[in-house]
């Protein structure tokens, strides 16, 4: 259930409810019968890293696409595999 600010009009505390999101929101402080105000405010949730992506997870023993190992240090690439140029393709004897 998502937690809700509220600050009191009358005496100014500010105090937190747990309620659910079909519930209606508070009007009245318990405490002082003050007119409440329900407030926006900064979630608790921080992402932190470089994120979740599909190449994050089943790698094995591969590098990380970012280039680093989980220890923070660079990783080793393999050089690229070249492949022979094909031959320029002449026409037969047969197609002359």
């Amino acid at each position: 259930m998502p937690l809700y600010e509220y600050q009191c009009h009358r005496c100014g505390k500010k105090f937190e409810v747990r309620q659910k999101f079909a519930d209606q929101p508070l009007e009245v402080h318990e405490d002082c019968g003050g007119q409440v105000e329900r407030l926006i405010s900064a979630p608790t949730l921080q992402f932190k890293g470089t994120g979740w992506y599909v190449t994050d997870y089943g790698r094995g023993n591969q590098p990380p696409a970012n280039g680093k190992a989980a220890d923070g240090k660079p990783a080793e690439s393999k050089p690229a595999e070249s492949k022979p140029a094909p031959a320029p393709s002449t026409p037969s004897a047969d197609e002359k």
